[in-house]
Parts: structure tokens; C-alpha cells; sequence
């Protein structure tokens, strides 16, 4: 098996063309039945308690919440490293909406089972930096 298709890698790739694409459906399906997302990590305006969202109904309730409400999602990674079960993508997610621009700069992580279904998808970015880069689309 090549480092491309690592299956974290593959399940990472997916999960942000799903994201891209706006596929809310084709996003959740990724996930194991006890997948959770975390994201930002830790108690935040999307997860106060900072428990994250477990199972596909919890998931698909932060799609609504996080991604839906968005015009557009960049990834801008220029590399990966994969170990194990898990892939980590440092670099950069951009999001534009309502004609503002923000990045959220910090270290983005999939763990995927033997069948490849993501795990944990974990993001550790800060929310005060990322609102701190907002400008003008």
C-alpha cells in the first residue's frame, strides 16, 4: 500500500472533497456509527460542554451548525503525515461567509477503523486567532 492510499489519508480526503462539495450526506456516511467530531477541540460556540459529537444524528447536527452555514471551505494543507490508524493535515482551513474571509490555521487529525470509516476527526485551531485573521471576501 502506497502512502496515498493510507486509509486515514483516503478517509481524510474524503471527509474535505465531501466538505467542498457541500454533501452533507456523503459526509456522515464516513464515519463509524461511533464517530465523533471534535472541532475545535474542547469546549467551543459549536460544543459548549467540549464533549464533541458523537454518532451520525450528533455529526449531521453539526454539519447544520458549522459547515452548512458557510459559502465556501478551502483546505489548504501542503502535506500529511500518516502513522498507524490515524492521518494529521497541519495547515490551514478557509472559510468565507456572509463576504468574510477567515483562516483558521492548526493541526487537523483523522482516525479511521479497519474498514476506513473515520473514527475521530479531531481539529485543534484557536477560535480568538482564526476570528483575529477575519477580512473582506
Amino acid at each position: 500500500m502506497s502512502d496515498e492510499q493510507h486509509p486515514a489519508r483516503v478517509a481524510g480526503r474524503a471527509s474535505q472533497a465531501a466538505v467542498r462539495a457541500k454533501d452533507k450526506d456523503a459526509w456522515v456516511a464516513l464515519f463509524a456509527a461511533d464517530g465523533i467530531v471534535e472541532d475545535p477541540v474542547g469546549p467551543s460556540f459549536f460544543d459548549p460542554e467540549g464533549k464533541g459529537h458523537r454518532g451520525a444524528e450528533a455529526i449531521a447536527a453539526f454539519w447544520d451548525k458549522a459547515i452548512a452555514q458557510t459559502d465556501s471551505i478551502e483546505f489548504l494543507f501542503d502535506d500529511s503525515f500518516a502513522c498507524g490508524s490515524e492521518v494529521v493535515y497541519p495547515g490551514r482551513i478557509r472559510t468565507t461567509m456572509g463576504g468574510q474571509i477567515i483562516d483558521a490555521e492548526g493541526v487537523f487529525t483523522y482516525r479511521v477503523n479497519e474498514s476506513g470509516q473515520i473514527l475521530a476527526l479531531r481539529a485543534f485551531w484557536e477560535v480568538e486567532r482564526a476570528m483575529g485573521t477575519m477580512k473582506p471576501a
